[in-house]
Formats: C-alpha cells, structure tokens, sequence
C-alpha cells in the first residue's frame, strides 16, 4: 500500500498563532487559557476559555473575504495557508483533481448562528443576512478551504462532536493510502467561544466554572472539574510518499495506522469500562501493523471531566496494560478545541516525534486514584524520543478515533 506522509502543519490555536509557536508553547507548558473577552461571560458562571488571541483575518484570509466567513472558517483557512506554504505548495499542486480536503467540525458557525438569531427576534425575518447560511453550515469550513486553495479532489467536513478532526486526519490517510489521492489537506476547526456556545456547555455542566485560568483544566486529577472552552484550527499536509519524494519535499513524519469505532452506549458519556475507546485504538495498531509495546507515547483526549478521564484511564489500561505507555492531555494547557481538538494534539503528538520531547500533562498537582493505571508525562519523565506516537479523541454520541504517526525514516 501507499505510504502516506506529513510534509506540512498549520495553527491558530490559543497558546500560538503558528505551528511552530504552538509546539514552543506546548512544549514549555504554556497555558493558554485565560479570562473570556469576547462577550460578558458574568451570568454563564464561567469565565475563563481558550480563547485565540491577535488573530488578523487580513494577513491570509483577506478583510474583505473574511466578511464572508464565519470565524471557525477563518481560522481554517488561514491554519491552511501556513501548512501549504511549510509544504512547500503555497503554489498549488500539479494535479488539481488528486488534491482533496477533508475537515473535522463539531458545531458549525455558531458565532454566526448566534448574531443572527438575535437580529431576527429583535428587528424581524427580513433582517437576516444573505450570507447567514453560507456562513453558518459546518460543510463551509472544508469548502471555504477547497475553493481558496484550489483543490478540486474530494471536499467534505465530518461532524462526529470532539473526535471529529481525528476522524477526518483518519480518512484523509485512508484515501491517500488506497491510491486515490496525492495530497489531501486535512484537521480541523471550531469557534465555539461565544455567549450560546458557552450557555450550552455551562447548562450541562461540562464546564468549569474556576476563574483561575492555572486551575481551571486539570486533566486526570484528583480535583477536575470539568472542561474549558477552547478554539482554533490545526492544519496537516498529508502526501503519499512517492508525491512527496518526486518534489523534494521534507518529510515531517508518517502516518501509519487509524482506528475508529462507536460506544452505542449513551448520549454524552463513554463507556465506563473503556471498551469503546479501547476498541478504537486497537483498530489503530491493527491498521499500523505494530503491537501496542511499540506506542512510545499517547496524547489523551483527557477533557478533565470526571467520566471522561477515569474511562480513557482504563481504555489505556485495556490496551496498554497498567502504566504500560507514556500518557499526556493537552488541554491543560489549550482548552477543549471540540472538533479541532485532535487536529492540535495530532500536531502536538508529531512534535514529540520531531523534538524528542513529550508535552507535560499540565494542570494535575494529584493524580485521581481511577486514573492510576496510566503513567502521566511530567518534566521528570518528558525527555524521550518516541518513535510512534498515537493521538486520540472521543466525542458525544459514542464517537472513538485513533490516529498513529511514525519518526520519519525510509524504512
């Protein structure tokens, strides 16, 4: 089969505007989260997000064509640029129809929902934008990026909640390796920090409502309180290796192996005993050919909600054995991107391979007994070279995807 590389990455993210500042940033255990500045978050009873900050539509979007987007497509657009042009493709490709995109995007443009729905109850039906449609629809995020850069292969945007960007990294590797395609741009984007995205959240109870931005997600331990809001877009090049060779392009890392299942279990919880997730992640090392011993490192969903982290615990246990892998979230440090999330932790995961170092599991001061089974990256333990890595995220609804990419070499 095709071997499939990573041959660039794209980022607006809350801890770096840039592929490379948010590696600096994860890397030296930024936290990106911070008190919530786009609206009076006082009565939600949540304060702080991951909220992307000095974010210029101008430089990539343009002023006049951001108007015609929503911010999640925005961020998607611009994260895109950056990777064609770490790529070495800011030219195009030479054969338009085996470029593709496929995107990963939870709830579409809310931002735009949101004014919108508001403009109609207070100034009437004939008030509401002509681009409301366009703008909002989750599909745009892929289209948006298709119609700008010029890829005339397949175009579509997977909505499956928090694994979605997974899923789409996922499929997009899939389509390269079976022959079809050359290169495919492929991650995430979601831009969900608003007063309805923060509303509905807050109304489940999945958020925490800490002001101290420090303690606000804390993944695996003993004292999380639920997820903080994040947003961005992470952005991967995938080429098959011929493609990439015949240019002269370099090699960031391979993608190796995917895996993707469903819990059926319940609306927004996993299942307990980690079966569901655990499934998704044996798919994967089934896919990559490689046992489970070989996984150098894991980057966790980790949302730092109670259900969530106590059932990955067990999903690596299933799959791991206790303390049998390397194990970090990064949300600590970025907030719940929702469907961008495995797009920035697949880019986190690639810079452990390419830095020979492990993203710190920021935010935990006491390990929650559950959680015991997995062994979490500290900077006593962060100085490691993995040669696989594996990325995985798990949405509402029952969704699981798994993701392994591989060190670069020619073997």
């Amino acid at each position: 089969m095709t071997r499939v590389v990573v041959t660039g990455l794209g980022a607006v993210t809350p801890v770096g505007n840039t592929a490379n500042d948010f590696l600096d940033g994860i890397f030296n255990s930024q936290v990106g989260i911070a008190p919530i500045t786009k609206f009076d978050a006082t009565e939600t009873g949540v304060t702080v997000a991951g909220e992307v900050k000095n974010f210029d539509p101008a430089a990539r979007v343009g002023k006049r064509e951001s108007r015609k987007m929503d911010l999640f497509s925005q961020y998607a657009v611009h994260a895109t640029g950056e990777a064609l042009e770490n790529a070495g493709l800011a030219d195009g490709v030479d054969n338009p129809d085996r470029f593709g995109v496929i995107m990963g995007n939870g709830i579409g443009g809310l931002t735009t929902i949101e004014e919108q729905v508001i403009k109609m109850h207070d100034k009437g039906p004939q008030r509401v934008s002509p681009m409301f449609v366009p703008n909002a629809i989750p599909n745009m995020v892929s289209g948006n990026v298709s119609m700008r850069y010029g890829a005339k292969g397949i175009n579509y945007t997977l909505s499956t909640a928090c694994a979605s960007a997974t899923n789409a990294i996922g499929e997009a590797f899939w389509r390269i390796q079976s022959g079809k395609y050359d290169v495919m741009v492929t991650g995430g984007s979601e831009a969900t920090v608003n007063e309805m995205g923060i509303s509905g959240f807050a109304a489940l109870t999945a958020l925490s409502t800490e002001p101290n931005p420090l303690e606000a997600s804390k993944p695996f331990d003993v004292n999380r309180h639920g997820f903080v809001m994040g947003e961005g877009s992470g952005i991967l090049v995938l080429e098959s290796l011929e493609h990439a060779q015949a240019r002269g392009a370099e090699i960031i890392a391979e993608v190796v192996g995917y895996g993707a299942n469903s819990d059926a279990y319940h609306l927004t919880s996993p299942t307990p005993d980690g079966s569901g997730p655990a499934g998704s992640v044996k798919l994967a090392l089934q896919d990559a050919g490689i046992q489970a011993s070989d996984i150098d490192y894991v980057n966790a969903h980790g949302t730092a909600t109670g259900a969530n982290d106590a059932a990955e615990s067990k999903a690596m246990e299933l799959v791991f054995g206790k303390n049998g892998v390397l194990v970090s979230s990064t949300k600590g440090m970025t907030g719940h991107l929702l469907g961008a999330a495995g797009a920035i932790e697949a880019i986190a995961a690639i810079g452990a391979l390419v830095r020979e170092q492990l993203p710190v599991n920021v935010g935990v001061t006491e390990q929650d007994p559950e959680t015991a089974g997995v062994t979490l990256v500290n900077d006593d333990n962060k100085f490691v070279a993995p040669n696989y890595v594996l990325s995985a995220n798990y949405g509402f609804g029952g969704h699981n995807a798994a993701v392994i990419f591989k060190k670069w070499s020619e073997n």
